[in-house]
This record gives structure tokens, C-alpha cells and sequence, in this order.
């Protein structure tokens, strides 16, 4: 009878994780046909998976191997001519040294020692009691903890038992009405492939203009390798009725936050096909998705995008500070074709560079975006300025009758770079108490309910001061 080897030395665990010497179960080559994986932005992908099978008459039981371990029993769909589906089986008790023992159990194996000094090997047969924590043989009438003392020990198996896998493996058992060879279509999602969007952004501050390069990121952590497949990206958050096995939206930025990217939506149709509301990212080739990889293939090259350099300065209601605060600076570009860029783009990190006094690009921020139709105005936080502060100051808040108050707010801004800047300072938490806007020494534009904003020009080598008057219910 052939026998399966499995070599480590016997730690407190039931065996290590080393890997066979031996194995003759399934072959190494993938059985996987012409594939095609669809890839969405939350943890989910369609696998379709067409094969060629050759089918007896009557019932009959099919394997497929090299679905992916993260699959959905639950949503496999399986055409084949001639016949219908029975049953179906996952057999997800994937073949590794631990449950290989764990199997044994109550079976008899062989241990193998040697000897570090001399190199001879003795066996011994022994019967496996228990896997908790650490295996227990029966070994000459007498019971054994196999423990690490120093010896190498391999324990060898006389078998693999039916129920383990090297490969996730699909099983299905088919009323086929004929003979023959014939094509099967299988197809369900899974978990453990995912893509995002990254963009590397070089910002050309002296001409108005940056450089954008989308690079898509798959990633495989399905424990299945996808061979030479027809690979599309989908760019939206699909439905999920929230079992364990399906994925989770990424968190958010907190709307209103300083660092989050502010985003005026765009009106322009993308040159892209869709699929219902989501847009649809076909990769050019064929590709190999392996397992535990990380690839990245370009998606977007757009030159000369029109581009501008600012600051912002967000101010929480009543917020007052002894000393001035850096504003954030921006880079603002539109995603229009006007613009130069004209395409929808995926949710992703934007890296920004700019070359420095040698012409070397180096690093000076990143943000994210979420999903931005095409024609939109990104105003994308890239860090801290250095030289544009602001220092916000409550001047008064007084009591205004029963029920109202008066607060004075004073904002001094200072530029200490060589050329005028523009801040645009915002004023937040104005959705409080029936506030109203009733003094303020520059105009300002109210956005939205709760925030007044002011675009507000500072000289070089200068300072501008804003100053606002609020009457509120609290």
C-alpha cells in the first residue's frame, strides 16, 4: 500500500505545519477550464468556470477542484447539457499535517525517529488516543505524549482519508441523460478578492497642471489561484444581505472631517460601460490572480490635467485657540474632459509629488476619494502647511435675552510664504440652535446649513483678519 509521509518535529501543537514529503492524491495542475472573474470593490467576485466534462448516463458523481476556499455554497450555479443537479457538496476539510492527525485518530500510524547522533532510524507502531492540544498514541501498551525532546520525529500514514481535500474541491452528484462529453458551466461568489483604485498624482505647481496615473490593486487571499482568466473590475458597492461569509463596506471619514477630501459631484457621462449604476473596468489581458498575491496593472494615464495648489482652515462651532493653527493644504483638479481628464474614478489613495529644485518628484501627501462621477471638482487634502496658520478666538459670547446668545469670533490668518495665498476658512457646527450670521467683515457663502465659508486672500509676507458676529439658541 503506498504510504503518505509527513516529516517535523513534534512541537506542543499536534504536528507543524511542514510540508509533505510525499503526495500522490491529486496532481499539482490546476483543473480549472476558460475563466472569468468579475471582482468588486467590497470583498466579493463572481467566478464563472466553464469546463469540459465527460459524463456517463445515469447518476453520476463530479468533482471540481480548484474552486476557490472562501466559495458561497450557497450561490454555486452549475449548468450542463443533458443532465440536472442532484446534490451538491463543498468539501472544505482541506488536506494539512494537523488535520491529517486529527483524522487518525483512532487509527494506527508509524513514528519514525532518529537518531541526531548516529542517523539510525527506529519505527514503532502507534495507535492515535487523541489531538487536544497535543497527540496521545498508545504506543507498546503503554500511552505517549509526543512532546519536543530534542529528537526529529516523522509520523507516517497509511492512507489519506476520503474526506480530505488538497484542494478545495466543489462535489456534485448529476442525473446525466446521456453519454459523452460536453461543457459545464459553474459559477458562485466568493470572498478573498478584492481590487482597489491607487493614483499617483505629479503636480506641476509653476505650469497649473498635474499628471495622473491609476493603477488598479487586485489582491487574492481566496486560497485559490485564478489561472490565465478574463478578469473585470466593478467600481461601486453592491448589496449584501450581511452573512458572515459576504463582505462589509469600508468605514468612512466622518463627513466634515479635516482631512476628508471635499468633492463638488460632476453631471458628465463617462466613455466607459456600465452595468446597471456601477461602472466597468475590463482588464486588457488574461491574467493569472494568484493566491496570496498583490498585482497592479495601470488603468489610467492622463497628462497635463489642469491643476491648482490651496489651503483650507475648518473651524469647529465655538472652537478658540491660544495660538494659530497650520491650515491644510489642497490640490484642487477637476476630473472633467474639459479638464483634460474625462473619466469616472474609483474609489482609491491619491499620492501627490512634486518635483523639488533638482527635478526629483518627492512625496507630499495622500488622501483618499470615494467613487467621483466624471466632471467633478476634488479639493484633495495632502497634509499640514507650513507657512499659512490660522488662529480662531471666541472675542465674546454674551446672553441675549431668555433664550439667545451672542457669540464674536475673530480669525487671524498669516502667510509667511514669499506669494499670496488664498485660505478658504470655513466656520462648522452652524446647524446648532436657529444660528444666524448677523456681522462679518468680509462676505462670506453659506454652503449649507451648517457652515459659512470665506475665501479669504492673504499677501505674502502677510496677514488678513476675518472677522463674524452669530447670534444662536444656545
Amino acid at each position: 500500500m503506498r504510504k503518505i509521509l509527513v516529516g517535523c518535529l513534534i512541537l506542543a501543537a499536534p504536528l507543524c505545519a511542514a510540508p509533505f514529503a510525499a503526495i500522490a492524491q491529486e496532481g499539482s495542475a490546476s483543473a480549472q477550464g476558460d475563466l472569468s472573474v468579475t471582482i468588486y470593490n467590497n470583498d466579493v467576485a463572481l467566478v464563472q468556470d466553464v469546463r469540459q466534462l465527460d459524463l456517463g448516463n445515469g447518476r453520476v458523481r463530479q468533482s471540481f477542484p480548484d474552486v476557490s476556499a472562501r466559495i458561497r455554497p450557497e450561490t454555486v450555479s452549475l449548468t450542463v447539457p443533458d443532465a440536472a443537479i442532484v446534490e451538491q457538496n463543498f468539501d472544505f476539510d482541506l488536506l494539512t499535517p494537523s488535520s491529517l492527525m486529527e483524522k487518525a485518530v483512532g487509527e494506527t500510524i508509524t513514528l519514525v525517529r532518529t537518531n541526531p547522533a548516529t542517523g539510525a532510524e527506529t519505527r514503532e507502531r502507534a495507535r492515535v488516543l487523541a489531538v487536544n492540544g497535543g497527540v496521545v498514541l498508545e504506543v507498546n501498551g503503554h500511552v505517549e505524549v509526543l512532546r519536543d525532546d530534542g529528537l526529529p520525529v516523522r509520523a507516517i500514514f497509511d492512507r489519506v482519508p476520503e474526506s480530505l481535500r488538497a484542494r478545495p474541491t466543489l462535489s456534485v452528484s448529476l442525473a446525466s441523460t446521456r453519454a459523452g462529453r460536453r461543457p459545464a458551466t459553474l459559477s458562485y461568489l466568493s470572498g478573498g478578492l478584492g481590487w482597489s483604485a491607487d493614483y499617483v498624482a505629479l503636480f506641476d505647481d509653476r505650469n497649473g497642471t498635474v499628471d495622473v496615473q491609476g493603477w488598479v490593486t487586485l489582491s487574492n487571499t481566496s486560497g485559490t489561484t485564478f489561472n490565465n482568466a478574463r478578469t473585470l473590475l466593478v467600481a461601486g458597492e453592491v448589496g449584501s444581505t450581511g452573512d458572515s461569509e459576504s463582505y462589509m463596506p469600508m468605514p468612512r471619514v466622518r463627513p466634515g472631517s479635516r482631512r476628508t477630501t471635499q468633492v463638488q459631484p460632476g453631471t458628465e457621462s463617462a466613455n466607459r460601460e456600465q452595468l446597471g449604476d456601477f461602472y466597468l473596468y475590463p482588464l486588457a489581458e488574461r491574467t493569472t490572480i494568484a493566491d496570496k498575491q498583490t498585482k497592479q496593472v495601470s488603468f489610467l494615464d492622463a497628462k497635463g490635467v489642469s491643476a491648482s495648489s490651496g489651503y483650507r482652515f475648518e473651524n469647529g462651532w465655538l472652537g478658540t485657540s491660544s495660538e494659530s493653527r497650520s491650515a491644510q493644504s489642497l490640490l484642487r483638479f477637476a476630473n472633467s474632459g474639459a479638464a483634460g481628464l474625462g473619466d469616472a474614478l474609483p474609489a482609491g489613495t491619491v499620492r501627490v509629488y512634486v518635483r523639488d529644485a533638482r527635478g526629483q518628484p518627492q512625496f507630499t501627501g495622500e488622501n483618499r476619494i470615494e467613487h467621483t462621477p466624471q466632471g467633478s471638482a476634488i479639493a484633495l487634502p495632502t497634509g499640514d502647511a507650513f507657512d499659512v496658520k490660522v488662529q480662531p478666538t471666541v472675542v465674546s459670547r454674551t446672553r441675549q435675552g431668555t433664550d439667545r446668545w451672542r457669540t464674536q469670533m475673530r480669525y487671524r490668518l498669516t502667510n509667511a510664504r514669499a506669494r499670496a495665498v488664498t485660505v478658504e476658512l470655513v466656520q462648522g457646527g452652524l446647524d446648532w440652535g436657529d444660528t444666524r450670521l448677523t456681522e462679518e467683515n468680509r462676505k462670506s457663502e453659506r454652503r449649507d446649513a451648517g457652515s459659512a465659508v470665506w475665501q479669504v486672500p492673504v499677501p505674502a509676507n502677510g496677514e488678513a483678519v476675518v472677522t463674524a458676529t452669530f447670534d444662536t439658541r444656545y
